[in-house]
């Protein structure tokens, strides 16, 4: 069995609402609550959800750019939670993210060169003609000219100026790259190149994905599973091909109804959600989708649904599910084990 190169579990992620005269906190916003996956060397791991559920904060977390409220991270079995200071640098040459908005992920003041030289300088890499040479391969890597190092980050489109964050994220060589909706800020004739450009450098360089995204077409052409999340919570994960053709959760349902159908003369099923998004500091008691769910019964709103682990590595968390497939206990895995 492959030993998986990131190892989530139980991961939550609570921000503070502070008020009062002392500025207390006086709740929580459950942006990531008990969230676990692993993603094995190579992999490419889509998480979709809607705006809000807590994708981005997954993301940002797994790196340690925001700190856990408490779980497990481990990399390439190191828990990454108990490193700090030098190690925790030297771990992160190995990890990278790019960001969704090029436009203000890079820095006006500096130029190409000086932005994709920082990485270098802060690690230690390299004498003054080895960054050189090495700026000058990342610019490659990513199809644009060794003279785009003198130029300001103003002086390219949109497009390029995402070619330039993917070269920074490139440039130390990492094994693991968290790509944080790369493609939403640009026009649509750009996307596609992004999208080619993305899978070129997995193929060539061997690197991992965690490729976070709302568009669920593009997170099918480029992952090889899928994690769907809502309200900080994932319910159903599974190999991208067994997901889409296979939904089972009522939220996967939903998303994936929305997918334009590409064949003439197929009807569109769309299921249209009602309401809106519960607060995640007040999350609903039992399923968080129940408010929701066409199909809510009131074991849904009074208990929190089981992690059943089905055949062809398909994952789902739904009482509904489980009446429906007949499954009893003994079936099943609790929460701690998803993922694994």
């Amino acid at each position: 069995m492959v030993e998986p190169l990131v190892e989530v579990r139980d991961l939550k992620k609570y921000f503070p609402v502070r008020g009062g005269l002392f500025a207390r906190a006086k709740q929580f916003v459950h942006a990531v609550d008990g969230v676990s996956f692993h993603i094995n060397p190579g992999e490419t791991l889509g998480l979709v959800g809607e705006s809000g559920c807590g994708k981005t904060t997954v993301g940002r977390t797994l790196l340690r750019l925001l700190e856990p409220t408490s779980g497990q991270i481990r990399y390439r079995g190191t828990d990454l939670l108990s490193l700090s200071g030098p190690e925790l640098r030297k771990m992160r040459q190995k990890m990278q993210i790019v960001f969704q908005d090029p436009f203000s992920s890079l820095n006006p003041r500096m130029t190409v060169r000086a932005i994709l030289e920082e990485g270098l300088l802060i690690h230690g890499v390299g004498s003054a003609s080895e960054r050189q040479r090495r700026v000058a391969a990342a610019l490659e890597a990513v199809r644009l000219e060794p003279n785009a190092m003198n130029r300001y980050p103003h002086e390219f489109s949109g497009g390029q100026r995402q070619r330039i964050c993917i070269a920074r994220a490139l440039i130390l060589q990492p094994e693991f790259i968290v790509l944080d909706e790369p493609i939403a800020a640009l026009d649509v004739s750009i996307q596609s190149q992004i999208i080619n450009l993305l899978n070129q450098l997995k193929r060539e360089r061997g690197l991992t994905y965690l490729f976070i995204s709302h568009d669920l077409a593009v997170v099918e052409y480029l992952s090889d599973r899928v994690a769907v999340m809502y309200l900080g919570e994932v319910v159903e994960m599974a190999p991208s091909g067994e997901l889409y053709r296979n939904p089972l959760h009522p939220y996967t349902q939903a998303l994936l109804s929305a997918v334009p159908q590409m064949t003439p003369g197929v009807p569109s099923q769309r299921i249209l959600l009602p309401g809106d998004v519960p607060s995640p500091i007040n999350p609903p008691s039992g399923c968080r989708f129940h408010p929701r769910c066409p199909l809510a019964q009131d074991v849904c709103r009074l208990k929190p649904p089981r992690t059943l682990h089905l055949e062809n590595n398909h994952m789902v968390r739904c009482h509904v599910v489980e009446q429906q497939l007949g499954l009893g206990e003994q079936n099943s895995q609790e929460v701690g084990s998803q993922g694994s």
